[in-house]
């Protein structure tokens, strides 16, 4: 028992001396692991009470127990010491010099069809139009049977219609919220309607999820002439202060009668045959537009003797593209950051 108990106080000396003389907190954890890991020093040196008597075994447990303290102590406040030490020199060697010049941060951009929606939700609301939304996921009532495009309309199969159960699709366009919104409250109505609608359709100038808005106003004695002061007045906002417009005989379900809105082209007004714009025409289609029909009137509840209304829905990607000379519709969808930046 002697010996073993001479053991333990050799060790435990030699512990507090090699724990005094430590350089570093990595040096202390080293140390630790060394003496009073399972397979450390102290664990070596007690696998001899196996040859002490059962009667002085407690007497070497508790020595042992009073250097495992005394070096755990000594570990501490060493490894404190160094790790202060050491964050010291630390933060007086990485000094921040603030005269450099900083970092550039990446600042994000508003998305062209936000911008170009933003303008137009701009433009029109100097005219009175307030905002409304409605469901993307929408009845085939809504989205056809009342805005006059019943089951076997030939329009119904030109919009290829993506159904998401009996009864009900995504929306093809923003029609039914126009409908939506005659049907909650009485007229007057003077609204924009902008949203994301589906088609199954993708091309360099289609895709199978766009954006519209489309714009209705409902009073009593809507005129067509009322119609085109708003077109007029829309176009020159958008496009610019010389900006024509010219109205072309069209026909819509939803509307009576209808017509093909164009806007002169504002790049090169005609005059250059090899027009990227205009592919020399002078002429850019943008919208369709016409006076409601009787139909959605009864629909709603109203009186068609008693009120009028027109009714224009445009692309949005397709006034961003023309805005922003974009070429290819898909480049909108692409998410690639350097198309993205360029739109400041």
């Amino acid at each position: 028992m002697a010996s073993l108990l001479e053991s333990l106080d050799q060790l435990g000396q030699a512990a507090l001396t090699e724990i005094s003389a430590a350089g570093s907190s990595k040096q202390v954890e080293d140390l630790r692991v060394s003496f009073l890991g399972k397979k450390g020093k102290l664990s070596e040196v007690l696998r001899g009470l196996k040859d002490v008597s059962p009667s002085d075994r407690p007497q070497v447990g508790a020595k042992a127990n009073v250097w495992k303290d005394q070096i755990e102590s000594a570990l501490k406040s060493r490894k404190s010491d160094l790790e202060n030490r050491e964050l010291t020199t630390s933060i007086a060697r990485d000094v921040i010099d603030t005269t450099l010049p900083a970092r550039k941060s990446n600042l994000g951009t508003l998305h062209p069809v936000t911008q170009a929606i933003r303008e137009i939700v701009r433009t029109l609301g100097r005219l009175g139009f307030d905002v409304t939304t409605g469901p993307e996921i929408e009845t085939e009532f809504l989205c056809f049977d009342a805005i006059n495009i019943p089951a076997d309309h030939p329009a119904r199969d030109m919009q290829d219609t993506f159904f998401v159960g009996p009864g009900t699709v995504l929306r093809t366009h923003t029609s039914p919220v126009q409908m939506r919104k005659m049907l909650s409250q009485e007229w007057p109505v003077r609204v924009i309607c902008p949203g994301t609608v589906y088609r199954c359709d993708n091309d360099a100038t289609h895709s199978p999820m766009f954006h519209q808005i489309e714009a209705l106003w409902v009073d009593k004695n809507v005129k067509m002439s009322d119609l085109r002061g708003v077109l007029d007045f829309f176009a020159k906002d958008i496009f610019g202060p010389k900006t024509k417009i010219r109205l072309r005989p069209s026909y819509f379900p939803f509307v009576e009668p209808g017509a093909e809105v164009d806007v002169s082209c504002f790049k090169c007004a005609a005059n250059d045959p090899h027009c990227s714009i205009c592919k020399g025409s002078g002429w850019l289609e943008i919208l369709g537009a016409g006076m409601v029909h009787p139909h959605l009137f009864k629909v709603a509840g109203y009186d068609p003797e008693q009120v009028s209304g027109f009714a224009f829905g445009l692309g949005i990607e397709r006034i961003a593209m023309l805005l922003f000379q974009i070429p290819d519709m898909r480049l909108l969808f692409q998410n690639d950051v350097r198309f993205l930046r360029q739109f400041v």
